[in-house]
């Protein structure tokens, strides 16, 4: 197998869906016993900065898809609509809820996505 650059990987990356994206990270967490995540150890040494942190406004959000409601497919019309994902990755993402929709989504774009599925039916939360 031929070597890859990192400019290839991002190619190949970009073309990944969202999900396969997503389970990739989670493959390669698992093989290489590392995690993506941000250290929390480093919050915790610093105290002040953390209570300096909860006094600023949270400008990034997660909109999490919490019930479904009785208009499923009006709900999967709008995960695609907000999402790009295709059809069948949308109904997956509206089958296992609670699932998170957008990913540090600014406060406006969480807001209008909130609003757009609680019209069709859905319980959405912002985190």
């Amino acid at each position: 197998m031929a070597k890859l650059t990192t400019e290839e990987l991002i190619e190949q990356f970009k073309e990944l869906s969202l999900i396969e994206l997503s389970e990739f990270v989670k493959a390669f967490e698992e093989t290489f016993e590392v995690s993506a995540a941000a250290p929390v150890a480093v919050a915790a040494a610093a105290p002040a900065a953390e209570a300096a942190a909860e006094v600023e406004e949270k400008d990034s959000f997660d909109v999490v898809l919490a019930a479904v409601g009785d208009k499923k497919i009006q709900v999967i019309k709008e995960v695609r609509a907000l999402t790009s994902l295709g059809l069948g990755e949308a109904k997956a993402l509206v089958d296992e809820a609670p699932k998170v929709v957008l990913e540090g989504a600014k406060k406006e774009d969480a807001e209008k996505a909130k609003e757009q599925l609680e019209a069709a039916g859905a319980t959405v939360e912002l985190k």
